[in-house]
């Protein structure tokens, strides 16, 4: 398994992994402390239940969102955060097509 990222990584040279029905991401950067992730989603889209004990902080680059963090449901737009502690279940349902920008500490070791 990969520890640490390049140095410098460009947008047209990284491939997209699908991460679900209309759900796709690139890893922009990382080590084993601290990972960011792009995250496109097409209307609809759903990202399904689910928690993980890596700490993480949703920056809503583009679109309208609504997330459930910890049972409270919030609709978020462009230039909007989210914090979700560790092992607190979330979801996301994409309401408008947009993208989200993930940073997860420690690294999410599952998405290498």
């Amino acid at each position: 398994m990969e520890t640490c990222s390049d140095l410098f990584l460009f947008k047209d040279e990284i491939s997209w992994c699908p991460a679900g029905d209309g759900i796709r991401r690139q890893i922009m950067g990382f080590d084993t402390q601290i990972m960011l992730v792009k995250v496109e989603f097409q209307k609809g889209a759903i990202g399904s239940e689910h928690s993980h004990s890596h700490c993480q902080s949703t920056y809503v680059a583009s679109g309208v969102f609504e997330f459930t963090v910890d049972g409270i449901m919030k609709k978020v737009k462009e230039g909007d955060g989210i914090y979700i502690p560790p092992n607190v279940v979330h979801s996301t349902k994409c309401i408008e097509q947009g993208m989200l920008i993930d940073a997860f500490s420690p690294m999410r070791e599952d998405f290498i």
